[in-house]
């Protein structure tokens, strides 16, 4: 098995037809299907099966998928490591950051980090949650910072970096500005912008149903930018995290929301079976101190 097959199997998974895999890798499409049908003699069997609606997982192929793709990412990154130290002398620490996690509170952290450690290259992966874990599980991030509804187990550890409150965001022209504290009762009668990305969200539909709460979605996104933006147009209000609204910005403002108050936890994730980088143990006591 070479990992030029393992590329183009992983291509025809994420593009659903040989045509588009084959256009994303930048090989002709003969040349991918002769390496799949290479890579299916030594698995056995077909690994996928074509009709009108493209290329789709045989039972085979859902079977090696999820070690192939973690071969593969794990190939990249003793690749990138490599080259990064050849060029660098240095191995940088990837963090990876939970894309509704506002930078505010840990760029100052950052920074200090930089500042005692000035040859070391800190790189940030933004993802969704259950995708930087995956990427931690393989081996290719250091870190994960993110608020988990439930906390990783084994072998994966956890550490608490700060609570988060909740807080209703509008645009400086709207009528909440007067307001000291916002209640949950009072978003009923507002245009609603709907996180998708939201980790509580759930949660918070829960919460409306047990109080008998109905909140209008006048827009939905799993765009955190595109929710600030809606509200600065004065499309509607947001419920955020209150390190993710900008402080630097005349045309949002927001309110503490109370009643119920909603709070996140964020941890530090890192994983414990493996020799730890001495530079990453230094950000975790960074992260400690920074908070």
């Amino acid at each position: 098995m070479e990992m030029h097959q393992i590329r183009y199997f992983l291509a025809v998974c994420d593009k659903g037809t040989f045509t588009r895999a084959a256009q994303a890798v930048y090989v002709s499409q003969p040349s991918m299907t002769q390496a799949i049908k290479k890579l299916e003699e030594e698995l056995g069997g077909e690994i996928f099966v074509r009709d009108r609606g493209g290329c789709h997982l045989t039972a085979l192929g859902r079977l090696v998928e999820p070690n192939l793709r973690r071969i593969f990412l794990e190939a990249q990154a003793i690749k990138a490591e490599a080259i990064r130290f050849t060029r660098l002398n240095t191995v940088p620490i990837r963090v990876g950051m939970m894309n509704t996690i506002g930078s505010q509170s840990l760029n100052p952290v950052f920074a200090d980090f930089q500042r005692d450690f000035p040859r070391i290259e800190l790189e940030l992966i933004v993802d969704t949650e259950s995708n930087l874990l995956r990427q931690l599980d393989a081996g290719y991030l250091d870190l994960v910072i993110s608020a988990p509804i439930v906390l990783p187990v084994r072998p994966f550890q956890s550490l608490l970096l700060y609570r988060e409150r909740y807080v209703v965001v509008f645009s400086n022209q709207h009528r909440f500005k007067q307001m000291q504290n916002i209640d949950l009762k009072a978003l009923q009668s507002e245009p609603y912008l709907d996180r998708l990305n939201c980790e509580l969200r759930e949660k918070l539909k829960s919460v409306c149903r047990d109080l008998h709460i109905e909140l209008y979605a006048a827009y939905r996104s799993n765009s955190e930018e595109w929710i600030l933006n809606m509200v600065r147009a004065g499309m509607g209000v947001a419920l955020m995290p209150e390190f993710s609204v900008p402080k630097d910005t005349e045309l949002v403002d927001y309110r503490n929301l109370i009643d119920p108050e909603i709070i996140r936890d964020i941890h530090a994730i890192f994983q414990t079976q493996v020799s730890p980088k001495s530079e990453r143990q230094a950000l975790i006591a960074i992260l400690q101190q920074g908070f």
